[in-house]
């Protein structure tokens, strides 16, 4: 049996902010250039996508996307600077927090204590 560490981080001001979630959806987005595309990606429908975004720019106080509207050479959305730097700012922290926890559980969690104490 190997007992590993399991974590989910997120920023919160009273409620969730910012997580791993909305993370992934404006990573989609820039890589398709579409809020549609990314909802498609994660399984959403495109009003609960934009609905999130909406929330999440809400309780945020900053814009996460700029949307071009569709026509002749079609619609698309794009991370904001602020959007942009909010993921890879969270990014980074996640990465790094996964890195430290790892320690922790390693220091404090080793598979010789769990073996002693199952004798």
């Amino acid at each position: 049996m190997s007992i590993e560490l399991n974590y989910k981080l997120w920023l919160e001001e009273n409620e969730k902010v910012f997580g791993p979630g909305p993370a992934r959806i404006l990573e989609l987005v820039e890589e398709s250039g579409s809020l549609q595309g990314a909802a498609a990606e994660m399984n959403m429908s495109y009003s609960q996508a934009w609905h999130l975004i909406q929330d999440l720019e809400e309780r945020l106080g900053f814009s996460l996307l700029e949307s071009r509207a569709g026509g002749k050479s079609g619609g698309g959305s794009q991370l904001t600077g602020e959007g942009r730097a909010l993921l890879r700012r969270f990014r980074c922290f996640e990465s790094e927090a996964g890195t430290e926890l790892e320690r922790l559980a390693s220091k404090h969690f080793s598979q010789d204590f769990f073996a002693d104490l199952r004798g």
